[in-house]
C-alpha cells in the first residue's frame, strides 16, 4: 500500500499498487510524483520504486549495504518541495484563519468596552438620600472601576494584535516561534481577547504547529 502526493498538493491514500499503476497509465502519475509506502517514514518519487519501474522506465535504485541515498533531480526536489509547502499551507490555513476572526472579534469589542468604561463615569448616579461621604466614595469607586475597565480594555488590544500577528505569521509559514507563542496566548482564559473563541483555535493551531510536516516548512 502506498500514499501519494497530487498535483493539487493533496496525500491521497492507502491506494494499492494496481491503482497507482492505472493512474500512471492515464497521466494522473509520473516519475516525479512523490510517494510514501506503507511502514515507511519518508517521501521518495514513485521512479525509485521497483513495483513502477517498468511503466516509467526508471531503473529502481541499486540497493548496496551502507547508507546510499540516491538524490532526486533538481526538478523533482522542487516539485517535491512545493508539494510538501502547499499541504503545510493547507494544514496550518484553519487555525490560523480561525485566531484572525477570533482576535478581530475581540479587539472590537475591546473598543466597545473601553468606550463604555470612559463613558460610564458620567453615567453614574448615586442612589438618592446618600450623605455626602458615602457619596463621595460612591464617585470616587465609580471613577475607579472606569479608568481600570478602560485599561483592562487597551491591554487586551495589545494582546489580540500579538496574537493576529501570529496567525498572520502561521499562515505564511514564517518565524514557527512566534506562532506558537500566539497560539499558546490565545489558549489562555478571560486573557486574551474573545477567549472562548481562542481556545479552541489555539489548541488547534497547536496540534497543526507541532507536526513535523508543518514544523519543517517554517522559515
Amino acid at each position: 500500500m502506498f500514499k501519494i502526493i497530487g498535483a493539487d498538493g493533496k496525500e491521497y491514500g492507502p491506494v494499492t499498487v494496481d491503482q497507482i499503476k492505472e493512474w500512471i497509465s492515464a497521466g494522473r502519475a509520473n516519475q516525479g510524483t512523490m510517494a510514501q509506502q506503507a511502514g515507511d517514514m519518508g517521501w521518495k518519487p514513485l521512479g525509485q520504486y521497483a513495483e513502477f519501474a517498468d511503466l516509467l522506465g526508471a531503473k529502481p535504485p541499486v540497493v548496496t549495504p551502507g547508507p546510499a541515498d540516491i538524490a532526486p533531480s533538481p526538478d523533482v526536489a522542487s516539485g517535491a518541495d512545493s508539494a510538501a509547502r502547499a499541504r503545510a499551507v493547507q494544514m496550518v490555513n484553519g487555525p490560523a484563519i480561525g485566531l484572525i476572526v477570533a482576535m478581530v472579534l475581540g479587539i472590537a469589542l475591546s473598543v466597545f468596552g473601553i468606550v463604555f468604561h470612559l463613558q460610564g463615569r458620567s453615567w453614574g448616579r448615586p442612589p438618592p438620600m446618600m450623605n455626602p461621604e458615602a457619596e463621595r466614595m460612591y464617585n470616587l469607586f465609580h471613577q475607579f472601576g472606569g479608568t481600570l475597565g478602560a485599561v483592562a480594555g487597551i491591554i487586551s488590544i495589545a494582546i489580540g494584535l500579538f496574537v493576529l500577528l501570529g496567525a498572520l505569521k502561521m499562515q505564511k509559514l514564517s518565524n514557527h516561534g512566534l506562532a506558537m507563542a500566539a497560539a499558546i496566548v490565545a489558549m489562555i482564559p478571560c486573557f486574551s481577547p474573545c477567549c472562548l473563541l481562542g481556545l479552541p483555535f489555539g489548541i488547534w493551531a497547536l496540534v497543526m504547529l507541532n507536526k513535523p510536516e508543518v514544523r519543517s516548512q517554517f522559515s
